[in-house]
């Protein structure tokens, strides 16, 4: 997909929410959606996914395919998100070439309820194409999957640890607006108050295609509730993003190449946490990268989801480097790398979240902490497009 793609597929609302007065503008207002309903299923690979489909259809034929559940489980998650796309689009084309029928029985009449009825489908095609626009920033492989989020406070105590909460509360909320389920497989709770570090996963269609635009440093400015004194505090917190993997992927791990440890939760308590350790933390030797989880029932339960999310750490990582290699290649700033401060939220002297990367900005700051997050997201998403499909 090309940036040409993504500036037409934000500029369709802004054509379609003009003024049509005439069968003519409305012909034109058509063709310049048909137009980028075209260049957006393209962008998806209409026949790739055909392909794809019949592949795991043809798959499920075979007796033995059932007895792996965890394959049938990711390739009915696939099933599915295949099946959407194709009939958003097939879906938009036929609602084009009725439009297209009908203006050309109208001829040249400008019957103004006529002309008022088929703005109204015009506008409701052109939503619906934008729509299909959007879809197309997620063609990654890992793009449909669910999404396993991890937010660690940095430096500044019990400052940071509050904005961990706050962060998490935000996510949340992005969640249930896009209709996301969440739940908590790993939670460090603060010294004093807030949360040091929380692992949750977000379930749901393009859950990591979403969501791995907000991976980095989140900054906050704002008077401390925290200090007697009332003074301007800076805190920071940093959020990873992987997606789920739950089924078997590209990564191999090696059993050698892992140190498995047991301990005792740190919950709040009951039947299990605290008294057995089933707690379980994994370091993978090669990178050092440390996952943990304790919110399972079990050790093994706890041994499982931890894989998962070493996975999703190791396939997070080899897909940030691709793309650091390509915007090195394009000559580009590196504004993905984990490292990297993204986004700063103030509340004091004047309300402001900015995102670093793409400039963009609203002084909505309310909105934005409970969950109104579209704006950013896909602004990021439409600029980075082209560096993910390379």
């Amino acid at each position: 997909m090309t940036h040409a793609h993504a500036d037409q597929g934000v500029n369709i609302r802004i054509v379609a929410e003009n003024s049509m007065t005439d069968i003519y503008e409305l012909r034109q207002q058509l063709e310049t959606i048909t137009q980028s309903i075209n260049t957006s299923a393209k962008a998806i690979n209409i026949t790739k996914l055909e392909a794809e489909l019949n592949t795991i259809k043809s798959n499920q034929v075979d007796p033995d395919y059932w007895k792996n559940l965890t394959q049938v489980q990711t390739d009915n998650q696939r099933i599915a998100s295949i099946e959407r796309r194709l009939d958003i689009v097939r879906t938009l084309i036929v609602k084009s070439d009725e439009l297209r029928e009908l203006l050309d029985l109208t001829g040249d009449a400008n019957d103004d309820s006529l002309v008022s009825e088929i703005t109204i489908d015009l506008q409701n095609l052109s939503n619906s194409a934008h729509d299909l626009f959007l879809e197309t920033l997620f063609t990654g492989k890992y793009d449909s999957l669910n999404a396993i989020l991890s937010l660690h406070s940095g430096a500044g105590g019990t400052e940071a640890q509050d904005w961990v909460d706050m962060l998490y509360r935000m996510y949340v909320r992005f969640c249930e607006n896009a209709g996301f389920k969440v739940s908590v497989i790993d939670y460090l709770p603060g010294d004093s108050a807030g949360t040091k570090s929380i692992t949750f996963v977000c379930s749901g269609a393009n859950a990591y295609g979403l969501l791995k635009a907000e991976m980095g440093v989140h900054r906050l400015v704002r008077i401390s509730p925290f200090d007697a004194n009332k003074r301007r505090h800076t805190s920071f917190a940093s959020l990873e993003v992987m997606p789920e993997i739950i089924g078997d992927s590209d990564i191999k791990i090696e059993a050698d190449d892992l140190r498995i440890d047991t301990l005792r939760s740190s919950g709040a308590g009951g039947q299990h946490v605290n008294k057995t350790e089933s707690a379980v933390r994994i370091t993978h030797i090669p990178t050092g990268i440390v996952v943990c989880c304790q919110n399972e029932r079990s050790q093994i339960q706890n041994k499982e989801t931890a894989m998962r999310l070493l996975k999703g750490k190791l396939i997070e990582k080899k897909e940030r480097e691709r793309i650091e290699m390509n915007l090195n290649l394009r000559g580009d700033i590196k504004k993905i790398e984990w490292g990297s401060q993204i986004r700063s939220y103030v509340f004091c002297p004047y309300t402001l979240v900015k995102d670093h990367r793409t400039n963009h900005e609203n002084s909505n700051i309310n909105a934005i902490m409970d969950g109104d997050l579209s704006e950013f997201i896909y602004s990021y998403l439409t600029k980075i497009s082209a560096v993910y499909d390379a």
